[in-house]
């Protein structure tokens, strides 16, 4: 399993997210098949963990999620998300 953070090209906002799949599920949230993201497109990723379970995965994005979880993505995703912003970032797929 894979934990992942996608980026809005549209609102620069942070979506987290699990799956075992990350293209295939980077795919369906750009065609809009995601409720949570589609108003939000195009979506790029700018992070990713790989998890040993389902169960490790889903307590990672719920730390992702919390305060403390967003505070680590400031200092961890941040950064690679600025540097794909300067390098004009229009890939749909984008791994620090």
């Amino acid at each position: 399993m894979v934990v992942y953070v996608l980026r809005s090209l549209h609102d620069h906002l942070r979506y987290v997210g699990m799956t075992d799949d990350v293209e295939r599920r980077l795919r369906e949230h750009n065609a809009g098949k995601c409720a949570a993201t589609r108003m939000r497109r195009p979506l790029v990723m700018t992070y990713v963990e790989n998890c040993s379970s389902r169960q490790e995965a889903r307590k990672r994005e719920r730390y992702l999620k919390s305060a403390a979880g967003r505070r680590y993505l400031d200092r961890v995703e941040t950064p690679i998300w600025k540097a794909k912003q300067k390098e004009g970032c229009s890939s749909a797929f984008l791994r620090p």
